[in-house]
């Protein structure tokens, strides 16, 4: 899988409201050790990440994450840019993830940054 169609299914499973879709996406996409791990969750193994996934659904209902900007890649790592964003309207919030692959090509590790966020 190429880093883009990566970055592209790992965004899919943010956006994915349906729990049963987002469990095989996520079964396709990360490795069985997978960790998640950012300032507001941690998450290990597949069941946490979608339930990890189902929580940043509730907590901004009908928000969508997006891929802003290049991939960056070397080794067995990649970096991407992320908004948090409304359909047609300014982001709410944006990051930079760090992720590990695994040997086999799945995703092992996503550290996730914020890079701005809602005031509170």
């Amino acid at each position: 899988m190429t880093s883009t169609s990566l970055a592209d299914q790992y965004f899919a499973m943010w956006n994915c409201d349906d729990a049963d879709d987002r469990a095989k996406i996520i079964a396709d996409l990360w490795g069985d050790e997978a960790m998640y791990v950012d300032p507001s969750f941690e998450a290990t193994g597949h069941d946490e990440l979608s339930k990890m996934v189902g929580t940043a659904h509730e907590m901004f209902p009908g928000f969508r994450f997006a891929r802003t900007g290049e991939i960056d890649e070397h080794h067995n790592r990649l970096r991407w840019t992320w908004e948090l964003a409304q359909p047609g309207q300014p982001a709410v919030a944006g990051g930079t993830d760090v992720v590990t692959l695994a040997p086999s090509g799945k995703l092992l590790e996503v550290v996730g940054f914020i890079d701005f966020a809602p005031a509170h």
